[in-house]
């Protein structure tokens, strides 16, 4: 199978992630469904490292990248981006986690004082736009307030932080399922303990009603999490990253197909995914 059929099935399947728990959801928390995706997520990526990888090998210096990668994404990343779900909807909230280019970019320039070219302001000017036109309140539409779109919002800072610091990890020790599997153990790990101390941690058993969402969410983000590895191993970052990129409009797209009774897909928040998908790829073919 080419790597751009496999980076595409990798964004269809984390819209599906989104969809699947913006359903659970209905009768649950949100706590519940990230569990079980960091659970499923890290007994696969576990299985394969004891299977075909020296463990030794972890004590490399790029582990400390990994784990304070973990201490962001997945963990706030995906608390953030579920909660904007449960509180936007996914059509809305799928656009504007897509902004992590953006700050990305900026993290760049502020601190690796790198120079963007007019291209690249394009492509950011591009990703502003859609924010813009997927945040507007449409006459009619389930009520939301406008610091809600501060969730999603976050979870794409979130991102883009914890990227930089994968990519410093990978420099050093390049290995995307060693960096995956100690990134989402740490996560599950703090996700854990914080809802112990906090005394909630019965909110890690989600209803009877939402467990075939949620649970079915986990073994989708794990399948798109391992296509994502296997694209990136196949192709190069500058073809795939695009691809990958695209999940916003298939998020709109499933979001229009099946959660008609949960949330309205605007003309505007489908224009906001085009531009923001258009304003990605540009920013990524540089």
């Amino acid at each position: 199978m080419r790597p751009e059929v496999i980076a595409i099935l990798s964004a269809m399947g984390w819209a599906g992630d989104a969809i699947l728990v913006r359903m659970g959801a209905r009768t649950s928390n949100i706590y519940g469904a990230a569990f079980l995706s960091y659970c499923v997520s890290a007994i696969c990526l576990w299985s394969y490292l004891f299977l075909y990888f020296p463990l030794n090998l972890l004590w490399s210096p790029a582990t400390v990248y990994f784990v304070l990668s973990g201490c962001l994404q997945p963990l706030m990343a995906r608390v953030l981006y579920y909660i904007g779900m449960t509180r936007l909807g996914v059509s809305r909230a799928g656009p504007l986690r897509g902004t992590s280019p953006l700050f990305a970019l900026t993290i760049a320039v502020l601190f690796l004082h790198e120079r963007p070219t007019l291209l690249i302001l394009g492509g950011t000017s591009l990703i502003v736009a859609s924010v813009w036109l997927v945040s507007a309140r449409v006459k009619g539409e389930k009520e939301w307030k406008l610091f809600d779109i501060v969730f999603p919002l976050g979870a794409a800072l979130v991102a883009a932080v914890s990227q930089n610091l994968r990519r410093g990890g990978l420099l050093i020790f390049p290995d995307p399922y060693v960096g995956a599997a100690v990134s989402t153990t740490t996560s599950l790990v703090i996700f854990v303990v914080f809802l112990l101390a906090a005394g909630r941690i019965r909110l890690l058993v989600p209803e009877r009603q939402s467990f075939p969402f949620f649970g079915s969410a986990a073994l989708v983000s794990a399948g798109a999490q391992v296509l994502n590895f296997m694209a990136l191993s196949m192709g190069e970052v500058s073809v795939m990253v695009p691809l990958l990129d695209t999940t916003p409009l298939f998020t709109v797209l499933f979001s229009a197909i099946f959660l008609r009774d949960l949330e309205k897909v605007t003309p505007r928040i489908v224009l906001g995914a085009l531009l923001m998908v258009s304003g990605v790829i540009i920013i990524s073919s540089r």
